[in-house]
């Protein structure tokens, strides 16, 4: 796990918030006339509830993706890469996309389909491990200046 660096943190130490846009709200919550019932897949227990386990380890991303993005966003990087093993490819994911599928999949216990990034640039994103050996070498260097 990585710890958040002070070049990450408010002056109270904890992480700062990054400003996302939520999903929006469902318009057919509730309703028994939803048209989307006829495409199937609507059983509310479709997914199994997430373990505690599983719900700590998605918190920690979330706090994860924040740092990340506090570091790596002012250098201009947009997002993260993902290397899909379904279906061979990339998935590049900006970071308000990926903070809300996290999301979504901590309350809901699965992850709604969503639009691709389109005409993504690939220098333009990094894949996690990056961003964790980032902040890790961020870390490294606060701790070895204020030694």
């Amino acid at each position: 796990m990585v710890r958040p660096c002070t070049a990450a943190l408010d002056r109270a130490g904890s992480v700062r918030a990054v400003p996302h846009d939520p999903l929006p709200p469902d318009p057919f919550a509730g309703d028994p006339d939803d048209p989307s019932m006829a495409l199937g897949d609507h059983d509310a227990g479709f997914a199994p509830p997430l373990g505690d386990e599983e719900q700590a380890e998605l918190l920690a991303d979330l706090t994860d993706l924040s740092v990340y993005q506090a570091l790596l966003e002012p250098r201009g990087v947009r997002g993260i890469v993902v290397d899909c093993t379904d279906c061979g490819e990339s998935h590049y994911h900006d970071w308000e996309l990926l903070r809300a599928s996290l999301e979504q999949l901590l309350h809901d216990g699965r992850m709604r389909p969503h639009e691709p990034a389109y005409d993504p640039n690939p220098d333009d994103y990094v894949t996690w491990e990056y961003c964790r050996g980032f902040a890790d070498g961020v870390t490294e260097s606060e701790n070895e200046t204020s030694r």
